[in-house]
């Protein structure tokens, strides 16, 4: 704290208050300083140690004034850890998620003036609620980051707790974020409405409050116009409403829950009955299905998923329980696994191929792998703002042993001076679970 004291100053003219520092009044090079002694204006800048009040340059810590490379500052060893202050641009990892507030643990301080702090090396974290992410309305902090995101924010307090927002500033929100269901970088995307960012190895996509600098680091680029992608105060589209608040507000359960209800199970339309008298009530839509262990009809408040366990009221209190038998558990496996394969001959075995020379074009691909068996897609994967290849693709074969003829005879393959990889997509292995 700056410690000041009130006295008389004399100068060409009548008697004037001042205010002024309590210690050296007007100290100059190879003076030792205080906190909050003035200093002697010069022709030099003022560099470290010193900060311009209204009143003049004055010290902010205890050390000797020093004039080198055209600055004057303040050469001190004892000097205290910073510590953010209000207005402060910050970097930091979303770290703890409950519904209403993101908790981020901070990396690193940009100053007011684009300059930088080091940190103190206690912990810090700062809370960021639900309504400081967007200007749009969002049921969950959830909706808006996830744990692991980098996101860049305003410190809007220091006592008694760190406080921030990722709003009022375009160049705030999320700089970078991984994708929940493969852990992949995610980039930014205008392909579906209000889902601002996909993976390009799975199928995920989502939304996130965006930073202009979303996906260039620490930097800002010129004239970035990501942010539009968060289309604030638009109201949300019909399939962003029909996610927002299931798994946005439960991530911290899983972190694979977005992908797991989002992508395998549709989540639930849910309907708000208008009726006066009845008050609101929650209509779930129910689906019909066969319990894969007894095999009687019932109902399910998801859409069903082939190869995936569904059971009755009855059997799901018997697996709960654990008096399920050995044979019932073996017969519902040996269902599950058949249903499998027939899914599996459906969808067709997913190839991952990376390492391919940029040159390598999509027919080529096909050409090569057809050798092997009946080809169901073959999609070389583009950069979209350059139009050239971004050196994988997926080969999808419609036989598994065909499949596995090819990760065994391409692994290691020598294409156009290039050695390709050749294994089975991570997709594959997630429905295989």
């Amino acid at each position: 704290m700056e410690a000041y004291a009130t006295y008389l100053v004399k100068c060409s003219g009548p008697l004037i208050w001042q205010t002024a520092s309590a210690g050296t009044m007007n100290a100059s090079v190879d003076d030792y300083v205080t906190p909050g002694d003035l200093i002697n204006n010069s022709d030099l800048e003022f560099g470290h140690g010193i900060k311009i009040a209204d009143k003049g340059p004055i010290a902010l810590i205890a050390g000797k004034l020093i004039s080198k490379g055209g600055k004057i500052s303040i050469s001190s060893s004892s000097e205290g850890p910073l510590f953010p202050e209000l207005g402060d641009i910050a970097i930091g990892q979303v770290s703890r998620l409950s519904e209403k507030v993101a908790e981020i643990m901070l990396l690193h301080i940009e100053s007011k003036d684009n300059g930088h702090k080091s940190l103190p090396a206690e912990r810090l974290s700062a809370d960021i609620y639900v309504s400081e992410m967007v200007d749009r309305f969002i049921p969950s902090a959830g909706d808006a980051v996830r744990i692991r995101d980098i996101v860049r924010v305003k410190i809007t307090q220091t006592e008694p707790n760190l406080k921030a927002t990722m709003k009022g500033s375009t160049s705030l929100g999320v700089i970078h974020a991984q994708c929940p269901p493969c852990g992949h970088e995610l980039i930014s995307s205008d392909k579906k409405i209000d889902f601002n960012v996909s993976c390009n190895r799975c199928n995920y996509s989502g939304f996130r409050a965006l930073s202009t600098g979303f996906g260039h680091g620490y930097k800002i680029p010129n004239n970035s116009q990501l942010h539009k992608l968060n289309r604030e105060g638009e109201r949300w589209s019909k399939d962003a409403e029909s996610v927002l608040g299931h798994d946005g507000a439960r991530p911290y359960l899983s972190p694979l829950a977005d992908f797991r209800r989002g992508l395998i199970h549709r989540n639930p339309i849910t309907t708000h009955s208008r009726n006066p008298n009845k008050g609101p009530k929650n209509n779930r839509k129910m689906y019909p299905a066969k319990c894969t262990l007894c095999g009687d009809s019932t109902e399910v408040p998801f859409e069903p998923t082939l190869g995936k366990p569904l059971r009755c009221r009855d059997c799901l209190t018997k697996i709960q329980s654990g008096t399920a038998t050995k044979t019932e558990l073996s017969k519902e496996r040996e269902k599950l696994n058949s249903a499998r394969d027939k899914l599996q001959k459906t969808r067709g075995v997913k190839l991952f191929v990376g390492g391919i020379s940029y040159d390598v074009s999509e027919e080529e691909l096909v050409k090569l792998f057809s050798n092997y068996g009946k080809l169901k897609d073959v999609h070389l994967v583009m950069d979209r703002e350059t139009n050239k290849s971004k050196g994988f693709a997926f080969v999808t074969f419609s036989r598994k042993k065909d499949a596995n003829k090819a990760v065994r005879e391409l692994q290691g393959y020598d294409l156009k001076g290039r050695k390709i990889t050749v294994k089975e997509s991570d997709s594959n292995a997630r429905r295989n679970r």
